[in-house]
């Protein structure tokens, strides 16, 4: 429809339900007058739903460390295999919800997807105030608390529709950045509720060998008060957008693109690192320094590569679709890494410790750019939206991924080396990628 046709369509005074029927954010008169104050409403309250799905799916790593110190009986291998459901979880999830905006709306499927969080965080509230519960009951908690994580790809598959082509970067950023700074609030606020005295809200603690009481349950009921918040908020300021129905076969289409899966690659590498390092640093430094106190410091590289993650959207949206930005961040990753590897190799936590903020840092711009390249590949809106929660689906594997790959290269070789050896030709193998398949003048791809 042409401009002023939607402008008369509209008329002087249309409800919220009529301007949504007419959602059309490349006409500039109708984005000025109407359009950006609902998608940005929209933005808020999505990232900041996607802000507690980060927490809730990264919460466990917090606890499990703890528990047999105050009484359960759990194997190391039982506790490792209960701190890579969550990762595994969510990254399925993922596949699932992409679709969901489109088959129940962005408003309903967040609704009914931040709601959900509360069964898992309850139910493990209840279970860690007793050391009888079963392992086969913290495995299908834990389990569902992967579901959190799948929230990702239908928050990231809704915000697209609301914005237009030129402001995409900087709204996916924001959405994905902020929402991954759960993963840093989480790793901040624990150590803080887990002293706690809140006996009288949450319940008694309890004790550890060492005469102190930690309040395990706190960490997860806590959460629940912010959460129902969030549903009033969802309720009151996000919307249905009218998506247009795709047949089977137009959704299935994308796997036959091969973009879809070097996009794939290329946010495996930025976010895969990402949620992967936030998940395993912390086990990588006890085992390689443990005469370093790190439980306050853990939220640090999170916090750094979510914050940046905006940034390296805005710049994409100002720089080459964001395939530069993507390329000279990679580069940096790669030499990151290495820099991390001569730290662990010469037993300075100083070189290990700044380095893997660099790293984390250079994660945040390749998300955010990466995420920016995809609505230039892939012209179609609705593939662009489907692409973009299929490539985070895949990527979220990360969580499961990395920790797994330090785990078989100490129990292999007695050393992380061989793990990062792997990932720094990971990192390799994405620079080509992008290089030539996107950053090079003859790739094909139109800014």
């Amino acid at each position: 429809m042409a401009e002023n046709d939607v402008m008369l369509a509209l008329g002087n005074s249309p409800s919220r339900k009529e301007i949504l029927v007419h959602w059309e954010p490349e006409n500039e008169v109708f984005w000025n007058k109407y359009g950006k104050r609902i998608a940005n409403q929209n933005l808020y309250t999505s990232t900041w739903a996607l802000v507690l799905s980060f927490v809730v799916w990264t919460l466990w790593a917090t606890i499990a460390a703890k528990l047999n110190a105050v009484g359960f009986h759990f194997s190391d291998e039982q506790i490792f295999t209960l701190a890579a459901l969550p990762g595994l979880v969510g990254a399925t999830g993922r596949l699932f919800y992409t679709y969901l905006p489109g088959l129940l709306g962005g408003k309903t499927s967040t609704l009914i997807t931040t709601a959900l969080l509360l069964l898992p965080v309850i139910g493990l509230g209840n279970a860690l105030q007793d050391t009888t519960t079963s392992y086969d009951t913290f495995v299908l908690l834990v389990a569902f608390i992967g579901i959190a994580g799948a929230n990702f790809s239908a928050s990231m598959a809704n915000i697209g529709f609301f914005f237009p082509k030129a402001n995409k970067g900087l709204a996916l950023g924001i959405n994905a950045g902020v929402g991954n700074l759960g993963v840093s609030l989480i790793y901040l606020t624990a150590p803080l509720l887990l002293g706690w005295d809140l006996s009288d809200l949450f319940g008694p603690g309890l004790a550890t060998a060492d005469g102190s009481t930690l309040y395990l349950q706190n960490v997860c009921y806590f959460w629940a008060i912010p959460t129902v918040i969030t549903l009033a908020l969802i309720w009151l300021f996000m919307d249905n957008l009218p998506l247009p129905k795709q047949s089977p076969k137009s959704i299935l289409s994308i796997f036959s693109n091969k973009h879809t899966w070097l996009m794939c690659w290329i946010y495996t590498c930025g976010f895969g690192s990402f949620i992967g390092f936030s998940a395993a640093l912390g086990l990588l430094v006890a085992k390689e320094f443990p005469e370093v106190s790190f439980s306050m410091a853990a939220f640090l590289g999170p916090f750094i590569g979510a914050s940046v993650r905006p940034l390296g959207g805005w710049l994409a949206d100002k720089m080459n679709c964001g395939s530069r930005v993507t390329l000279l961040s990679l580069f940096i990753m790669l030499g990151a890494s290495f820099a991390v590897l001569f730290g662990i190799q010469s037993h300075n936590f100083i070189i290990f410790f700044g380095s893997f903020l660099l790293l984390f840092l250079t994660t945040g711009f390749v998300n955010g750019a990466s995420f920016r390249m995809i609505p230039y590949i892939f012209n179609n809106p609705f593939h662009s939206s489907l692409v973009t929660g299929f490539t985070a689906a895949i990527a979220a594997y990360g969580a499961f991924l990395i920790p797994k790959i330090f785990g078989w290269s100490y129990a292999s070789f007695q050393s992380v080396t061989p793990a990062f050896y792997i990932l720094i030709a990971f990192t390799v193998s994405t620079i080509l990628i992008t290089w030539y398949f996107y950053d090079r003048k003859s790739s094909g791809i139109k800014c």
